[in-house]
């Protein structure tokens, strides 16, 4: 048993769109491949063969992890979570103490964290620091130039 993992609903869609494409696309794609290599004869000397075979088992190999992944995905239901405090899809505007800067971030799982999007990894050390703090509260975050403190602002979905 793998993991749970909290997803958005749109986290799971595209877990099981890669399945999918993986499934339907590229599997029938290594198939043709390995017919193809297997066709222009003797395998013992087939080049072709050898890394065909082996991208099937690197594909089914991930194939085979995400669909652990989607088995253990739990959807998180935004309408419950409460804003008080910092939680998986909260949305925190923070200030660093030390220099005024504002920053917003969006809170997710792991596997959706996305810096352009200015959402951060509840596993990430700014992350895990902000979890369970509410507006007002001051988070210190271990980095590796010392302890950064982060001022609460706001918190939303």
């Amino acid at each position: 048993m793998g993991k749970v993992t909290y997803y958005t609903e749109e986290g799971i869609k595209k877990l099981r769109d890669e399945i999918h494409e993986l499934e339907s696309v590229e599997r029938p794609k290594i198939s043709q491949q390995i017919a193809e290599a297997r066709d222009k004869g003797d395998l013992s000397e087939n080049a072709e063969y050898d890394a065909a075979k082996e991208a099937q088992g690197l594909l089914e190999m991930k194939i085979s992890k995400l669909k652990n992944l989607l088995s253990n995905a739990r959807l998180v239901d935004e309408s419950q979570l409460d804003t008080s405090k910092a939680l998986i899809l909260s949305t925190v505007a923070i200030e660093n103490v030390a220099n005024g800067m504002k920053m917003t971030y969006t809170l997710v799982a792991e596997n959706e964290q996305d810096l352009k999007a200015k959402k951060i990894s509840v596993e990430s050390p700014i992350g895990k620091g902000l979890l369970g703090k509410s507006v007002g509260d001051i988070a210190e975050i271990s980095i590796p130039a010392g302890k950064m403190q982060l001022k609460i602002l706001d918190i939303s979905r």
